[in-house]
């Protein structure tokens, strides 16, 4: 039977704060080398079947369509219009799939480094699925954890499984030692494998106004293809009015807790959600001082301290049970013990207005990023990198002049009626009102200077006129 990898690419990007954030959650950052959480996923499920259905935010569309293309595993996104929790997600891919084809529903921002041990695991719940339960993969326990679901294993079943006897919700510590010291529970990894047709029928059962919507939200979708930025993918948007009236509920609640047919295959393997900077701080090797460093972080006297500065040197002094983590426009300093509070901080940040708690310094785009190096009153400074090939939209702003400085690679630019090159150390001036485009037409990265003023800098003074993406 073909087996079709579902990747739930939702997250709100505030358990990893200051590096993940609303605009770019953890699912896409490098935390793994220079590979993202959703990357590794991409390159464990591909030998397991294809091609790939993504489900993600509108707003994440060309993050999911680059790594795709990195990991060289096309297939179809499918975009939300809104956020309205998993058991939604997974009808959407439910109602996009071959009814008769096995679906692995996978959360994108998962730590397995054993994709074979992962894949075998996987299989072992084929006979099961195809049977008609839906299949979830339960992680046996290595300590008494607080941060995760438990489930507990019932009966063998003749396919090779377990049945499910109960969920339990994420328990305090006391219970969360108990049920360890029992042996006959595992953590829930909200992974699941059921046939497409098997999943529609239990949310018919257990939810149907959440199917309702999806259904006419996936009747009026409309397919898009991203241009250059990811060959061979598909945007599919189902239509917004409908999927904006859908309940917002996880597939735990909605489907997995009430439904008699489900069945779990425990994994021995190593894995983490990532779900914290302290699971973060496990990913790397510990001194004899149980310190833990990545990038330029120094410790001198410390315990148990953790620091994550890839961008310049921190310095630990006589630090304990400390998490650092550095970026070039925010710096999050916690006891360990409080690890899980981070996403307090950022809505306080949020109540407050503070850019930092969505954005970055730094800002992904389609055709390359742009960094805010500086900012006054009237004037605005950015590093702009282009990928080779790309261009940005043609358009021009009402409110601002800018200055381009190539300092490497090639510039194409047009201004007006014309149309140039610019090679390192040249520049030119693009005045308000002009209609510009810049193009990369290298083999390499186009990177300049761009010295923006007038008295409006906001990012929503474009108006594009033509663009490779789709953004006009």
């Amino acid at each position: 039977m073909h087996l079709t990898p579902v990747i739930l690419c939702g997250g709100s990007g505030t358990r990893l704060w200051p590096l993940s954030r609303k605009s770019f959650p953890k699912q896409f950052v490098p935390l793994v080398g220079d590979r993202s959480l959703l990357h590794l996923t991409l390159e464990r499920v591909a030998p397991l079947g294809g091609p790939v259905v993504a489900v993600a935010a509108e707003d994440h569309r060309f993050l999911v369509a680059d790594t795709m293309r990195q990991a060289k595993t096309p297939g179809t996104i499918v975009l939300e219009p809104v956020a309205r929790n998993t058991a939604a997600a997974i009808a959407l891919a439910a109602l996009h799939a071959d009814p008769a084809s096995d679906l692995l529903f996978c959360p994108a921002d998962h730590y397995i480094p054993d994709a074979a041990a992962f894949g075998r695991t996987v299989k072992e719940g084929l006979d099961a699925a195809g049977n008609g339960a839906i299949v979830t993969f339960g992680i046996v326990p290595s300590f008494p954890s607080t941060a995760y679901g438990y489930i507990r294993q019932g009966t063998p079943r003749p396919d090779g499984s377990l049945q499910v006897q109960k969920f339990i919700e994420k328990p305090d510590a006391a219970t969360a030692r108990q049920l360890l010291l029992q042996g006959d529970t595992l953590w829930n990894a909200g992974i699941f494998l059921a046939r497409a047709s098997v999943m529609l029928e239990a949310l018919q059962e257990h939810a149907p106004d959440i199917l309702a919507s999806c259904r006419a939200a996936m009747e009026a979708a409309r397919t898009e293809e991203p241009g250059s930025a990811a060959p061979g993918t598909l945007f599919l948007r189902p239509e917004r009015a409908a999927f904006e009236a859908c309940r917002s509920q996880s597939i735990d609640y909605a489907v997995m807790e009430p439904h008699e047919d489900v069945a779990v295959v425990p994994f021995s393997g190593q894995w983490s959600d990532v779900g914290s900077w302290n699971a973060v701080a496990d990913l790397s090797p510990a001194d004899p001082q149980d310190n833990r460093v990545q990038g330029q972080g120094w410790v001198h006297n410390a315990r148990n301290t953790f620091i994550h500065a890839p961008h310049r040197p921190v310095v630990a002094l006589g630090t304990e049970d400390l998490l650092i983590i550095d970026t070039p426009d925010a710096v999050l300093v916690a006891n360990r013990a409080c690890a899980e509070q981070v996403k307090d901080v950022v809505a306080r940040l949020e109540q407050s207005h503070a850019s930092q708690a969505a954005f970055h310094r730094k800002v992904v785009r389609p055709w390359g990023w742009y960094d805010s190096v500086d900012a006054g009153e009237r004037f605005q400074v950015k590093r702009i990198g282009v990928k080779p090939g790309a261009s940005l939209s043609l358009q021009k702003h009402h409110h601002r002049a800018e200055h381009w400085v190539v300092v490497r690679g090639t510039a194409q630019v047009t201004r007006g009626d014309e149309t140039f090159l610019l090679s390192e150390n040249q520049s030119t001036y693009i005045p308000i009102g002009e209609v510009h485009r810049l193009h990369n037409p290298g083999r390499m990265e186009l990177e300049m200077i761009e010295v923006q003023s007038g008295s409006y800098l906001g990012e929503d003074d474009i108006v594009r006129l033509e663009d490779t993406y789709g953004r006009t």
